[in-house]
């Protein structure tokens, strides 16, 4: 496991560990299917590259579960194409 991830204040940061997971397992997608990293990697994207884009306050989960990156102070809401967890 992950240190970061054993930190309850990631966990506070997205608002509880059901955002926490949905937020990542989002964003993994998001990156699988070539979306810009939004932080310095040495390696390729992965869970550690989202743990690090949650840390900077690069992403967040919007009211409608859809994965916001805050870029240039200017937010972007970008859809993954998949269900929307509302509607669920």
């Amino acid at each position: 496991m992950y240190d970061e991830l054993k930190e309850e204040s990631i966990v506070n940061k997205v608002g509880g560990r059901f955002k926490l997971s949905t937020l990542i397992q989002k964003r993994l997608v998001q990156l699988n299917r070539g979306s810009p990293v939004l932080v310095d990697t040495q390696h390729r994207p992965g869970i550690e590259t989202v743990i690090q884009e949650i840390l900077q306050d690069k992403i967040y989960l919007d009211s409608s579960q859809n994965v916001v990156m805050a870029v240039d102070d200017a937010p972007d809401v970008i859809d993954d194409g998949g269900p929307n967890l509302d509607d669920l």
